[in-house]
């Protein structure tokens, strides 16, 4: 089984202090075991922040969330980590096109009215 991300996790960072996680630490935290981890890995819905190898590698608790929901979805509906890493890229997606809305209609509202006349 290698270990080498296949593409990069998208999932971005919100405003939460930065801990770092062993390897069994976050298996710990989410509660799955470290091959699942290896697999989210290998299907790119995690990414280590350090390390060349497992036992070095480092991760975020931000990044337990990735895991906890992967977890979610393969116990709750049998979704293998290639269908979690899917579903997780579309609901980061999902969440930038939410915000992107809400910034849209934030700046329509502060800007000048434009009232029309005919």
């Amino acid at each position: 089984m290698s270990t080498t991300p296949k593409r990069v996790a998208t999932r971005a960072a919100t405003a939460e202090p930065a801990t770092e996680l062993t390897l069994l630490d976050i298996s710990r935290t989410c509660a799955v075991q470290t091959d699942f981890i290896l697999e989210l890995i290998e299907e790119g819905v995690l990414a280590p922040l350090a390390g060349s190898a497992p036992g070095s590698w480092r991760f975020t608790t931000v990044q337990t969330r990735q895991v906890t929901v992967a977890a979610r979805l393969q116990r709750d509906l049998g979704v293998n980590p290639a269908g979690a890493a899917l579903a997780l890229q579309l609901l980061d997606e999902l969440e930038t096109l939410r915000a992107q809305l809400a910034a849209s209609a934030s700046d329509d509202d502060s800007g000048p009215s434009s009232t029309r006349s005919d």
